[in-house]
């Protein structure tokens, strides 16, 4: 018999010694539940409310305006609704998570201590942390998928793939989890904590990462806090697994040509440069369904005089790329 077995010997006569050690974190997790459970109404009423409102209010309200000035082009190719969508989803889950490992550890440590009763019994720290993130992330994985179904309901998420933007924001409110975890538990003051939480973390993270318009048209001196933001990050890899990917090919099923620029300059370093753009213009007929642009297409019988470097026309060339019929043959 171990020491540790040892000195609990009477103890170890009404639980499992070993079965704790091996499934600690579980029932951690299953009290968390059971306290859930007490407002079980009110967290599947919050769960719904919350996103329907915003979604009528925001996304619907605020969004019909935005489309209506954006026009066809939408916010970044999308409706605004569709643009919103993801970084919704993000938020939420790192609000959520916050939420429910921020409270019960300050529950744990400070108001209630329970904590400390839990660490009597053969309860680990590292069990009783496991187990109020892990149900943390079972709150979290059910307040953002019924938020993925409004948001679906809405038809802001027509793209096969946007079922993946609920495991983007899952592993955005896990990240964010994690750390608070580990600085609720070393909380002292709990009063100046919520002033700093709320005044210099979550309200940055919200307005300065993109969520309601994209960051690229933010001043360059506070674009830095969205690429530093967790909420950034997940929001972008969000928006790209809601967007409709389309294939455009050829009618003729040879392969498209396209007008293209090309230039070497020298850098202020002294380095010589290579760059090359592709021209693009007004989107015409199903294309500008997809996107406000396209590229400028350039038929074969053409390709002689773009390509010819001692041509310095500028009139010929923007004749070269004039085309009765641009999105012919696709």
């Amino acid at each position: 018999m171990s020491m540790y077995e040892r000195t609990r010997k009477g103890s170890l006569s009404l639980i499992d010694a070993k079965r704790i050690h091996r499934f600690g974190a579980l029932y951690v997790t299953e009290s968390r539940f059971k306290h859930m459970a007490k407002w079980l109404n009110g967290i599947i009423t919050q769960a719904i409310a919350n996103p329907l409102l915003y979604l009528l209010s925001v996304g619907i309200g605020i969004g019909s305006l935005v489309d209506s000035n954006q026009g066809a082009q939408g916010v970044d190719g999308v409706s605004y609704l569709t643009f919103l969508g993801p970084a919704l989803l993000a938020s939420t889950a790192i609000q959520g998570a916050i939420d429910e490992v921020v409270m019960p550890t300050l529950q744990g440590f400070k108001w209630n201590k329970n904590f400390f009763a839990m660490n009597s019994t053969p309860l680990t720290g590292k069990q009783i942390a496991n187990g109020v993130y892990i149900a943390a992330l079972v709150r979290v994985a059910f307040t953002v998928t019924i938020y993925w179904i409004l948001l679906f309901l809405f038809g802001a998420l027509d793209a096969g793939t946007a079922w993946l933007a609920i495991a983007v924001a899952m592993l955005a409110g896990a990240a964010f989890g994690a750390m608070m975890l580990a600085i609720a538990g070393k909380v002292v003051k709990e009063d100046f904590f919520f002033s700093i939480l709320g005044r210099f973390i979550i309200m940055p993270l919200f307005l300065f990462s993109g969520t309601f318009y994209p960051l690229s048209t933010m001043p360059i001196f506070l674009q830095p806090i969205g690429w530093i933001s967790p909420l950034w990050h997940a929001t972008e890899l969000g928006r790209y697994k809601t967007k409709q990917p389309f294939f455009i090919s050829s009618d003729t099923g040879k392969s498209l040509s396209i007008a293209g620029i090309w230039n070497t300059w020298r850098s202020p370093s002294g380095v010589f440069m290579q760059s090359a753009s592709i021209i693009t213009r007004e989107a015409v007929g199903e294309l500008a369904t997809i996107h406000h642009r396209m590229p400028v297409m350039m038929p074969k019988d053409r390709w002689a005089a773009w390509l010819d470097n001692k041509n310095t026309n500028v009139h010929e060339l923007i004749n070269l790329m004039s085309n009765q019929y641009p999105d012919a043959h696709l």
